[in-house]
């Protein structure tokens, strides 16, 4: 492990967490924003469905059309990102986004609801690779996965607070004679415009802008990071064009599409699963149960990623989780237990969201800085149209099947295939040299 460049009248852990309480909380309560104005259609078609007469194809549809928006324009705007500033980009994703939102609450016809929902998209590609790219501007390497977790925890309590939140809204406010989802989708997504105003005011760019930093702990950050892109002697400079035609980013791509077929399937199909179970739940008692293996997955999540972090490892803290995984999934698709399900499903949520953070140290490994942001943002894009495939294919599976379970083994056997091929990544992570599959005979 790399040694700190030490300054007698700087106090590392103390300079560190200062970094991290000013940046952290903020971009996790953007994220949970974020991924409310995302997921919460999925509640307001409780009510949605019927008063804008949407058959369950159109509402798979609505669903699937953000993550084609996502994908379209998520690598044009990173490149937009390195061109104008993270913190003036990222203010103007979160404003346009939670217009975009709003607007959504005004609907009158599944035409509207079609073309709001793809500009969602559109609006909001670009943030989570922002962030993570962000995120490099302040952090270092060693420090990458701790910093990254508790960034995208975010997403698992979006979950935890977003059902009951969402659903108190819709059924307890209805103003002005207006349904409650439409309420449920304005007010959730206010907040977006909101933080994006915010986020111009509060996050600086670079650490030399940094006023709430001392100018020794200005310099002694600046000069680690400049340490840690100087021990990345091998990492490449590539065009946007050469990004996305390079077999790693590629490799990369492929294995986070695979992932977020499992990952959403499970995350979209998770209340009809528990549903399943007995007849007799609520939908309340079903949004309770469902909240258990988030809580669970989020402290999973954080203490892997420190692993990583202390151990300087990225490939099989990668790898790993995918494997527990793809076995909890085979065990809740074959269990009859209700309760021994809900266990191995939280087992494999854990395992899901703990492979997030080491997987997003990976390129930054074999790139370099303004090469990664591009990198991240095309195996982002690429791999949310997971996000379509993966609970379509569920659904076209369960019904065919008229069975959950054979959904859950069709994840599980993804989820293997992730595993093996993030397991057979060659990444020579001390010295950060570029990556390849390697073959099954010759592995590191």
């Amino acid at each position: 492990m790399q040694q700190s460049n030490a300054r007698p009248d700087v106090d590392e852990r103390a300079t560190v967490r200062k970094i991290t309480w000013r940046i952290i909380p903020f971009v996790f309560v953007l994220y949970i924003i974020s991924y409310l104005d995302r997921a919460n259609i999925g509640y307001a078609a409780l009510q949605m469905n019927k008063e804008l007469a949407l058959s369950s194809e159109a509402f798979g549809f609505v669903s699937g059309i953000f993550f084609i928006g996502y994908f379209l324009f998520e690598v044009p705007s990173n490149v937009m990102l390195n061109r104008f500033g993270a913190r003036r980009w990222i203010a103007r994703i979160l404003v346009s986004w939670g217009v975009i939102a709003v607007a959504s609450a005004f609907v009158r016809t599944a035409e509207q609801l079609y073309v709001l929902r793809f500009l969602l998209g559109v609006a909001e590609a670009g943030f989570f690779p922002g962030i993570i790219v962000y995120l490099t501007y302040w952090f270092r390497a060693k420090e990458l996965a701790t910093t990254v977790a508790l960034f995208t925890a975010a997403i698992p309590v979006s979950y935890i607070i977003g059902a009951p939140l969402s659903t108190w809204i819709m059924d307890n406010v209805h103003w002005l004679q207006w349904s409650g989802w439409r309420w449920m989708l304005l007010l959730e997504g206010a907040p977006a415009v909101i933080g994006g105003v915010l986020c111009y005011l509060y996050l600086t760019d670079r650490p030399a802008d940094a006023r709430w930093l001392s100018d020794a702990e200005k310099q002694w950050i600046t000069d680690e990071l400049e340490r840690d892109r100087k021990a990345r002697p091998q990492a490449e400079h590539l065009g946007t064009l050469k990004v996305m035609q390079s077999p790693k980013v590629l490799y990369l791509a492929f294995i986070y599409f695979v992932y977020q077929c499992g990952s959403l399937g499970v995350g979209y199909w998770m209340p009809q699963i528990i549903a399943g179970f007995s007849s007799s739940l609520t939908h309340t008692q079903v949004g309770m149960i469902a909240m258990a293996p988030y809580l669970f997955a989020t402290i999973v999540m954080i203490l892997w990623s420190r692993s990583s972090d202390r151990r300087n490892e990225r490939r099989l803290h990668s790898a790993l989780p995918l494997a527990v995984a793809a076995v909890s999934l085979i065990g809740a698709g074959v269990v009859g237990n209700p309760y021994a399900a809900i266990g191995l499903i939280s087992l494999s949520l854990a395992g899901l969201y703990a492979f997030k953070s080491p997987f997003w140290a990976l390129p930054t490994l074999f790139l370099s800085r303004s090469t990664a942001a591009v990198s991240i943002a095309v195996i982002n894009s690429i791999g949310n149209l997971g996000g379509f495939a993966g609970p379509f294919a569920i659904g076209y599976i369960k019904g065919q099947s008229h069975s959950a379970s054979t959904g859950l083994l069709f994840l599980a056997g993804l989820l293997v295939i992730a595993f093996l091929m993030t397991f057979f990544i060659r990444v020579r992570e001390h010295r950060a040299a570029p990556f390849e599959a390697a073959p099954a005979h010759h592995r590191r």
